[in-house]
């Protein structure tokens, strides 16, 4: 997409005149006031706020854009704010290596006020290696230096790109204060773009006007911002950057050469641009590369899931993904086919690709993956997507499929493409779809206990997950088994062992251990006294938000979670004060939570079930949360006494 712009001769002006900086935005300068101070000025207990922010873009008539980046961060704890002390630039390069973004004019140091006088330790470019998760992009990476508490950490640079129709959203918002930060967009009247704004804060600056600067006519934006707080990040919400507040400009339209161009103003237009691509549309027609790949046992499946069960199936086994998530392959369906290793695009393209040569009616879904952010299905652009799935229609029904996951099945396929909604991409149309979790996945918490006549407790525990969770931990089991062991190590502080993970039956994951405790009971006055949930009560829980809430709540799934305590007393003993059962719920049964008891003889068995029957709700539904499980707390803080006969 490299352009050179038609200008008109009043345009006309020499190469120093483009790359001349803008006159009216002018940095501050860094004073002796800035590195002395030792308190922070919008937030007093603020390890680090950002002084000065600025986002600079400026495209020229040859078709590139100059980035011109400046960050001045002062530290005031420097062991809480590691985050800033070491910059990553990213720099794209596409795959045949003809476009690529250049670093230039980089300078970073670190001000510390030393012997009456501020001191400048210059850093250094430390190095440069290729992304794990994109491996068009190239990493340029720096620390700062002789960093303390009241150090001043500063960098600029410019990144000179081609890309100019691919403008990265700006956030305004930060975990820190920040005193001022601006964005600047100035880009050539041929060159239209839609500057979309998210979140709640309004600019304190605002320009939106037409200059004639760099030699021709520009359309010129401004937004500044003071004295911007830190955003808190809330609990469950998948990407909290999807509620602060930003900027992002986006390309609609070009008149060059007389000629006006509408850059996908529809997903209908990305559609076709999609399917026009070598790498993704063309790789679709592709369908002799992968006619003889399928056996003739899975063709001859009668049923249309159960082939496309046994199809992904099929393509988990023989292929493996490479990691780095993409919209588009890298080097072909034929090169993951011979190597057996590939990216998204690649694993999920060619899935499509069997699904439809065994008969199914399939296409892929594109989408913009948790990580990325929330697609603007108002403001469509293929930049804004990173990801591909494979859908099969039956009927009127979808169905989705990634085999990107060793452990996926239909419809439940790895969390990071659960972003709400995508568009599926058919020869002919662009239909939005929801990609939400359709199924309820459950948590089975279970404890067999014996008390023991000297007050210990001994037994057996296990952690029983099916639907999303199951798939989730047993992708964590498989890529380390001993980092996911360590969670359990980490929240049972007790003695156990036998521990053993891993698949269980129905395609559930399960973890159990057995245990001896002397932790659980209390000796008051000859009585034995005890919580019956024993370690599976936790005196606190996590919607404890006191600010407004500002982004829905979050879930992987709708879940039901159960934990059930069986206890056995010894002989000559038996139970008192044993709680009554107790259900509680919201009105339209949004929360239900059920604490019921059963006592048997010897045998008290306490069963609690935790039931939220959605994975999103609005923020409005926060109060009700908090309160149902405020009362969870209480009830699940009863204890009971064994008394001996």
């Amino acid at each position: 997409m490299k352009i050179k712009l038609l200008f008109l001769s009043t345009f006309m002006c020499s190469a120093s005149l483009f790359a001349q900086k803008h006159t009216y935005l002018v940095e501050p300068k860094l004073t002796d006031a800035d590195v002395q101070n030792m308190t922070p000025s919008i937030k007093s207990d603020a390890p680090a706020e950002i002084l000065y922010k600025s986002y600079h873009y400026r495209i020229d008539y040859n078709g590139n854009m100059y980035n011109d980046i400046v960050s001045r961060v002062k530290i005031y704890d420097k062991e809480k704010a590691n985050d800033y002390l070491d910059v990553e630039i990213p720099l794209y390069e596409s795959s045949t290596g003809s476009d690529r973004e250049k670093l230039s004019n980089l300078k970073a140091a670190t001000y510390n006020f030393e012997n009456g006088r501020v001191k400048e330790t210059k850093v250094e470019k430390d190095s440069k290696f290729k992304s794990t998760e994109d491996k068009n992009y190239n990493i340029t990476k720096f620390a700062f230096a002789d960093v303390k508490n009241g150090s001043v950490i500063e960098y600029k640079y410019t990144v000179e790109t081609p890309f100019y129709y691919a403008i990265p959203k700006v956030m305004i918002e930060r975990d820190i204060p920040v005193k001022y930060i601006e964005y600047v967009f100035e880009t050539p009247k041929q060159l239209g773009y839609t500057i979309n704004y998210q979140g709640s804060l309004s600019p304190t600056y605002r320009e939106v006007e037409e200059k004639t600067i760099y030699g021709g006519d520009h359309y010129s934006y401004r937004f500044a911002y003071d004295n911007v707080p830190a955003y808190k990040e809330e609990s469950f919400v998948k990407n909290n950057d999807n509620f602060k507040t930003s900027i992002k400009a986006e390309i609609n339209s070009s008149v060059i050469n007389n000629i006006t161009t509408n850059f996908s103003s529809t997903w209908l237009d990305i559609r076709k641009r999609l399917y026009d691509n070598e790498d993704f549309g063309l790789q679709l027609k592709k369908m002799n590369a992968v006619k003889d790949i399928l056996p003739a046992n899975i063709k001859s499946i009668p049923v249309d899931l159960d082939r496309a069960n046994a199809i992904l199936k099929f393509v988990q086994n023989k292929y493996k993904w490479s990691n780095e998530l993409a919209l588009y392959t890298d080097k072909g369906v034929k090169s993951l086919i011979s190597s057996k290793i590939g990216n998204s695009a690649e694993i999920n393209l060619l899935l499509v690709m069997l699904m439809k040569d065994a008969g199914l009616k399939c296409d892929p879904i594109v989408l913009s993956t948790v990580g990325k952010g929330l697609l603007t299905a108002y403001a469509p652009s293929v930049t804004l997507l990173n990801y591909v799935i494979a859908c099969v229609q039956t009927g009127e029904k979808f169905y989705i499929y990634d085999a990107t996951s060793k452990f996926s099945s239909q419809n439940t396929i790895p969390p990071r493409a659960f972003n709400s909604y995508g568009f599926l991409m058919t020869e002919k149309e662009a239909k939005q779809l929801n990609v939400v979790y359709p199924y309820v996945s459950e948590t089975i918490l279970a404890v067999d206990a014996k008390l023991n006549d000297d007050g210990t407790f001994s037994g057996h525990f296990s952690d029983t997950d099916n639907n999303m969770y199951a798939m989730v931990n047993n992708e964590s089991y498989s890529e380390n088994k001993d980092t996911y062991l360590q969670q359990y190590k980490n929240q049972y502080k007790f003695p156990y062992k036998n521990i053993k993970s891993g698949p269980a039956e129905n395609e559930a994951f399960s973890t159990s251990f057995d245990f001896d405790s002397d932790t659980f009971v209390d000796a008051i006055g000859g009585k034995l006294v005890f919580n019956p949930l024993l370690f599976l009560y936790t005196k606190n829980h996590d919607y404890d938000q006191t600010e407004p809430r500002k982004a829905p709540l979050e879930f992987l799934s709708a879940y039901n979670r159960i934990k059930k305590v069986t206890i056995t007393l010894p002989e000559g003993y038996a139970f008192s004060n044993v709680p009554k059962s107790k259900k509680i719920r919201t009105e339209e049964n949004e929360i239900v939570y059920e604490y019921n008891v059963v006592q048997a003889g010897n045998k008290l068995t306490v069963t609690t079930t935790t039931s939220i029957d959605d994975a999103t709700y609005p923020k409005e539904y926060y109060p009700a949360f908090k309160q149902i499980f405020d009362n969870i707390t209480k009830l699940e803080g009863q204890v009971v006494t064994a008394v001996k006969k």
